[in-house]
């Protein structure tokens, strides 16, 4: 049974085992995994922000530093992207 814990319960370098990460991975220590942890919660973070972004027209992490989405440059990096999607959807593999 996996148990949680607090990162100061527990060494950093503290056995453990991961069993769908790839040989040589599974068995790591707690360091590697709070950083794999830290990883994949700021790439998909990312994301969200991306999302919002598209969602609110505007960049920037606080309003002080926002700036409108250029619509015209947006709508024509659009064009572009389902122009070559287009042309890759005719090509047979």
């Amino acid at each position: 049974m996996t148990r949680l814990c607090q990162p100061n319960e527990l060494p950093l370098d503290a056995p453990g085992h991961v069993p769908w990460w790839r040989k040589p991975y599974p068995n790591t220590n707690l360091f590697a995994v709070m950083v794999h942890v830290l990883s994949e919660s700021n790439r998909h973070a990312g994301h969200a922000d991306i999302l919002r972004e598209g969602l609110e027209g505007r960049t920037g992490v606080r309003p002080e530093y926002e700036q409108q989405i250029d619509e015209e440059a947006r709508a024509a990096y659009c064009a572009k992207i389902e122009q070559a999607a287009r042309s890759a959807a005719s090509i047979k593999a």
